[in-house]
């Protein structure tokens, strides 16, 4: 007999049904219901703290062990990627040597649910040493680790989602809860924007989103077909061929946009009856099409692809009123946006 099977008969052998989803609702109303208590008491010591962060000169040094450690962690995660640096301190690890990576300029949240964690509440003293000030994130702010900080963010919760009510659950939820809103408080208050967002996440497609424009992902040069209006079209088809692409921009002599011939407008001439050897590229374009400038971000011109009228698979790229690339969807499709 197998060791689910063992604990099945020793609690009355009843299994678990995967439809029955009474005990998945009721700790997620549990933990909600905590999240929005706090946010009913939130008390001037939230305030102060983002205050302190705003007006620091150092970094925002996040410091745990085990459950509230990993919320530590992901803290100074998400503190360092909205603008404020910050980094994790390993409790255990700081007494034997990595005390050293903190300043008298920076600010020390420590995170213990009980404020009684002994590798967190003996780190302290030596915080007071180097000059840094002091946060506890706990549930017991009576603890030795609240008398012991110089600020106290509160995040007690009346029990714990575990039914033994022992395991870090609902109190792990509401601590990361508390230090997102601290964060995007910060943030806020920073006027951090998309912008800035996309300078610390520049790889990955969240990074694509921010950062990539039209310029980045656009043919130029001898990959950007374009001709002049009096080009027969037997060498237009020419031009397109060699480019690999779907289409070629017709320009004037000063490179200014007169119109443009898609692989679809020389199927419509064969089709038509015309032969590639009759006709030039004025015969052919369209005018009054979709263009776009090398500074749109390829995101937005993804969107522009999606959201045009008409389908449509490439578009001219100007400058200045001048043809500098030509940027094609299936472009954009391969370099990752979606």
């Amino acid at each position: 007999m197998g060791v689910f099977a063992v604990w099945q008969a020793h609690h009355g052998g009843a299994a678990l049904s995967s439809a029955d989803h009474t005990g998945l609702r009721r700790v997620l109303a549990e933990e909600a219901a905590a999240i929005l208590a706090l946010a009913d008491r939130l008390d001037p010591a939230y305030d102060t703290l983002i205050d302190w962060i705003l007006a620091c000169e150092g970094r925002v040094v996040t410091c745990g062990i085990g459950k509230s450690g990993h919320i530590a962690a992901k803290t100074a995660a998400t503190f360092a990627s909205t603008g404020t640096p910050s980094f994790f301190l390993h409790a255990a690890e700081a007494v034997h040597g990595d005390l050293g990576m903190v300043t008298s300029g920076d600010i020390v949240m420590a995170y213990s649910y009980s404020g009684e964690t002994d590798e967190v509440v003996r780190l302290f003293p030596s915080f007071r040493k180097i000059g840094a000030k002091t946060v506890i994130v706990t549930g017991r702010p009576e603890s030795s680790a609240g008398r012991s900080a110089d600020l106290v963010i509160n995040v007690a919760v009346d029990r714990e989602a575990c039914p033994n009510n022992l395991a870090p659950t609902t109190s792990t939820t509401v601590m990361l809860a508390a230090s997102d809103a601290i964060a995007v408080a910060v943030m806020e208050r920073r006027a951090f924007t998309r912008e800035d967002f996309a300078q610390f996440h520049p790889a990955g497609a969240l990074g694509k989103r921010l950062l990539l424009t039209v310029g980045d992902v656009m043919r130029s040069g001898d990959d950007a077909p374009v001709v002049a209006p009096e080009t027969p079209i037997a060498e237009l088809l020419k031009v397109i061929t060699q480019a690999g692409a779907g289409g070629a921009c017709v320009v004037d002599p000063s490179g200014g946009l007169l119109g443009f011939v898609s692989d679809g407008d020389l199927r419509r001439w064969i089709v038509g009856g015309h032969s590639v050897h009759e006709g030039t590229a004025a015969d052919l374009m369209s005018t009054g099409g979709a263009t776009t400038s090398p500074d749109l971000l390829a995101f937005e011109a993804l969107e522009f692809f999606q959201n045009y009228p008409r389908k449509i698979g490439e578009m001219p790229v100007l400058e200045d009123g001048l043809v500098v690339g030509l940027l094609m969807l299936k472009d954009l499709l391969r370099v990752g946006l979606v």
